[in-house]
């Protein structure tokens, strides 16, 4: 949001409709030399005069003031990349009130804030202490509170109650969650079939197709996220455990995953890793950690969301997401909790003498000292120009 500064609008708007200062003061009834101290930032008008003013200019008075209360999707999304890249390399505290600072300029600008919550959810952990995590959750908390009760977007609250929901389960009330989520529905309602039935009545072919391309790929997203969080479940049945883990690669393999949208195969092999070793199963968990460490270590940089071969219409829905491409967390963040998920994970104990294991972390570790020499080099040439 820009500062206010009324007195510079009042002069350039001024100039802009043909009117000179004494045509400006005689319509309100004032002096030239009030109008001069109003535009060189003097004095201000009296606040009767601004809906004269505004009417004169055929303006809001919001627009007189120079105040924009919404920010752009564009403008969301180079700040959001901005802040995150600021939570990777800068001190915690100080990104942490730019935050604050932004929320209290655009408080009514309601995707700003649901994403300026989602960064905070985010980067929580990124605190180094644990009191402090659960005050950044509590916050972003109570940001999608507000995009819940006072936004007039559907999609908007819905995607803020569900972010509320996660912050509670973060910060250890189950219970809440069960109480803003229970009884919402479960039932799939797809319109893109109709839309694209549309489209192709109308010889719009290509359009068709980007509906279910789209739709599709949401689909197939949801599906696999649903198979990884329903595999954490199923180490109660080691054979229903391995069908799950088995399902999840064959569509990995389908939609070939590791190009697609590697993240999601990221979060697979940890977590099916995590459950072959609790279920004792130590020369399957080291294979998929092998797997695991291949991946990250892989060419799948920069990451971001695109399409593919086969995904070929989806990069213009893509790019019109208020984030556009670019992921949650930024990606030296990501980096860095790979191999955290790895070298920090109690579930891994069991192998911490496995010569196995201890490739796979040594290959991780590499890979993180690596990226970090190479941001460095970065900045060192930035500074240089």
């Amino acid at each position: 949001m820009k500062e206010i500064n009324i007195g510079r609008n009042i002069a350039r708007i001024r100039r802009e409709k043909g009117l000179t200062q004494e045509d400006l003061a005689n319509y309100i009834g004032v002096s030239k030399a009030s109008v001069s101290k109003w535009e060189t930032g003097q004095s201000y008008p009296d606040i009767t005069f601004l809906p004269q003013l505004a009417t004169l200019f055929n303006i809001s008075i919001d627009e007189l003031m120079g105040y924009e209360p919404q920010m752009s999707t564009e403008g969301i999304r180079k700040l959001y990349a901005k802040l995150s890249a600021d939570f990777a390399s800068e001190p915690f505290d100080e990104v942490l009130d730019s935050c604050r600072e932004i929320v209290k300029k655009y408080f009514s600008c309601f995707p700003l804030l649901f994403h300026i919550g989602a960064l905070l959810v985010n980067n929580s952990m990124e605190s180094d202490d644990k009191e402090k995590t659960l005050s950044v959750l509590s916050e972003a908390k109570k940001l999608f509170v507000r995009v819940k009760t006072e936004s007039e977007d559907a999609e908007l609250v819905q995607m803020a109650l569900n972010m509320e929901a996660c912050c509670a389960l973060m910060m250890g009330d189950p219970n809440e969650v069960i109480v803003l989520l229970e009884g919402t529905s479960h039932k799939v309602l797809s319109s893109e079939s109709l839309l694209a039935s549309a489209y192709q009545m109308l010889g719009k072919s290509k359009e068709a197709k980007m509906v279910l391309q789209v739709a599709m790929y949401q689909h197939m997203v949801i599906l696999f996220e649903a198979l990884t969080d329903y595999l954490m479940l199923c180490t109660d049945d080691p054979e229903h455990y391995d069908k799950t883990f088995d399902r999840a690669n064959d569509v990995a393999k389908a939609f070939d995953l590791k190009k697609l949208h590697p993240t999601l195969l990221m979060k697979l092999y940890i977590v099916a890793a995590q459950g072959y070793a609790m279920l004792g199963n130590t020369e399957r968990a080291l294979e998929i950690l092998e797997k695991y460490a291949e991946l990250v270590t892989g060419d799948i940089y920069p990451l971001q969301l695109k399409g593919d071969e086969y995904f070929y219409l989806i990069d213009q829905w893509i790019e019109e997401l208020d984030l556009g491409n670019t992921l949650p967390r930024n990606e030296t963040v990501i980096r860095k909790s790979m191999v955290d998920g790895v070298i920090n994970n109690p579930a891994f104990t069991t192998l911490a003498d496995e010569i196995r294991f201890k490739r796979v972390v040594d290959k991780l570790k590499i890979s993180v000292k690596r990226t970090r020499h190479e941001r460095n080099e970065t900045r060192t040439s930035l500074k240089g120009e």
